[in-house]
């Protein structure tokens, strides 16, 4: 973790004293994180746990897991167990200000509902979830706890879904998401940490977390792209591909950040039909894609791009289009808006 000081920006531009949202489901990979925060000073959490509903008594359990390891950071008087090499680790208590969030929803219900996989409708709910606590608690940034390993395993997701430039950038350190009205900025210190380096992190410390069996379920895509296909790739290559990977995603996201930044706003209700058909095709799909996000459509992809795109045609005399989600969007007047 030392080299995260070097190469993340997060101690620089989110200073400690501050307050933060933070992601934790209860598995390795959250409660590192929060004990790194926490042993760099970060004390004025609030830590946000959604129940999915998808594993009975195991979600329960997730959840007054997480719980209880808010309620022992906030015991003044207890250290965490000594490291291997007999020390303790630095700081891993606070003064009480750590707070606890839980939510509950049933992510079945709403993928059906939406006409979402269980995947898509588990990552819109946590968002929701998340930009729903940033309202009440006037706290707009969130630590979450992707790392190196989930920014390769979403590029080639992305890559097999035929994703653009825009999909094959994944996942960035710092980004902003705009949900229910609420622009919650996402920090994401561990993309430059592999899994392995959290692994030897957690037992140097001595952690405890919650083990998701699901992770072994090779029905998910991602659960096959990581247990099958890249160690498949990497025995008939003969190389880590993992490293290259991460390099071409990392490439990727800071060209369309600058490309994202040279495109009008994105948070007007409407789209103007003669400005959109100014613009070069590419930056044509780069808009509505920013546009479509900005307005809280779920799961945009090339052919829900084109279909809008489409509304801009001066020889197509369509004026509406579907969009995932039970949402549509219409010309009329010379712009193109949702409903």
């Amino acid at each position: 973790m030392e080299r995260l000081s070097t190469h993340s920006r997060v101690t620089r531009d989110f200073p400690p004293n501050a307050r933060y949202l933070i992601g934790v489901s209860g598995g390795r990979d959250s409660v590192a994180l929060l004990h790194w925060l926490i042993s760099l000073g970060y004390e004025r959490l609030i830590v946000c746990h959604l129940n999915h509903r998808l594993r009975g008594r195991s979600g329960d359990a997730d959840a007054r897991f997480v719980n209880r390891l808010v309620e022992r950071y906030n015991e003044p008087a207890l250290g965490l167990p000594r490291t291997r090499t007999g020390k303790r680790s630095p700081r891993p208590i606070t003064d009480g200000s750590i707070e606890f969030e839980l939510g509950s929803a049933d992510i079945r219900a709403l993928g059906k509902q939406q006409k979402m996989s269980i995947e898509a409708a588990a990552r819109e709910a946590r968002y929701a979830f998340f930009a729903e606590i940033a309202r009440r608690q006037k706290c707009r940034t969130i630590f979450v706890a992707h790392h190196a390993d989930d920014l390769v395993e979403t590029f080639l997701i992305n890559l097999f879904r035929g994703a653009g430039n825009a999909g094959l950038a994944a996942m960035r350190e710092i980004s902003t998401r705009r949900i229910d009205g609420i622009d919650l900025t996402i920090v994401r210190p561990f993309l430059w940490v592999w899994r392995k380096e959290i692994d030897d992190y957690v037992r140097e410390h001595g952690l405890r977390f919650r083990e998701d069996a699901t992770n072994k379920n090779l029905t998910p895509l991602r659960n096959r792209i990581r247990h099958r296909i890249i160690p498949y790739l990497e025995k008939m290559l003969g190389r880590n591909i993992r490293q290259n990977i991460w390099r071409t995603a990392m490439i990727a996201a800071d060209e369309e950040k600058w490309i994202e930044s040279e495109l009008r706003d994105a948070t007007h209700a409407d789209f103007s039909v003669v400005k959109l058909r100014a613009l070069p095709i590419a930056l044509q799909r780069r808009a509505l894609l920013k546009w479509l996000r900005a307005q809280n459509v779920s799961d945009v992809g090339f052919d829900a791009i084109e279909r809008v795109r489409s509304l801009a045609d001066r020889d197509v005399r369509i004026a509406k289009v579907n969009l995932p989600g039970n949402r549509h969007a219409r010309r009329r007047a010379g712009k193109i808006f949702l409903e």
